[in-house]
């Protein structure tokens, strides 16, 4: 049995499968997920719960702040034995960081599969708790994300701003405050 609910949040409607208490997928809106699920749960029958096994106040408690919430969520996501690989790298992670998916492919031992990886990224079922939207262009720039760049923006800035920082100002090799800006400051 498959137990689905959705979740109003800032980035517009989550739509979550869960079954044995693991989230198998996530998806923005309500016909993606349904085309989800046919697709990977052909013949499993599906009924709406409210909250099932805890997993919508989890994913709530993330968007009000609480980053680690996601981590606490167990998955099924299916998959290759690569794309599991992939998926459970993208879960290593933190929050408030990125990586680009050459430097995650070096990571994995894998450098020259750079696209593979893209591939694998591409094919999560479970955006925002398996965190695809952490991987970016090796130049830094935002790349494709299933649910629009504009969600993925707001979950990188979401994440960024609910991490404490220490200093407001990066200081140079030699201890002067560094005033060059970031493209991003500009």
């Amino acid at each position: 049995m498959l137990l689905i609910d959705e979740i109003s949040s800032p980035i517009g409607t989550i739509a979550i499968a869960a079954r044995s208490g693991r989230l198998c997928a996530l998806e923005f809106g309500r016909a993606p997920l349904a085309r989800q699920l046919a697709a990977r749960y052909p013949e499993v029958p599906r009924r709406r719960a409210r909250n099932p096994f805890g997993l919508s106040a989890k994913l709530r408690a993330y968007l009000a702040g609480d980053l680690a919430a996601v981590d606490r969520i167990a998955v099924e996501a299916g998959g290759t034995p690569f794309q599991q690989r992939v998926w459970r790298a993208l879960r290593r992670i933190p929050p408030g960081r990125t990586m680009s998916y050459g430097a995650l492919a070096h990571a994995l031992g894998v450098g020259a599969a750079v696209r593979a990886v893209g591939a694998a990224n591409g094919r999560n079922p479970i955006s925002l708790v398996v965190p695809c939207h952490r991987l970016i262009g090796g130049d830094g720039s935002l790349t494709g994300y299933g649910g629009g760049l504009w969600r993925k923006r707001w979950l990188l800035r979401h994440e960024e701003a609910a991490r404490p920082r220490v200093s407001t100002r990066a200081k140079s090799g030699s201890g002067r405050p560094n005033h060059r800006r970031r493209r991003s400051d500009v």
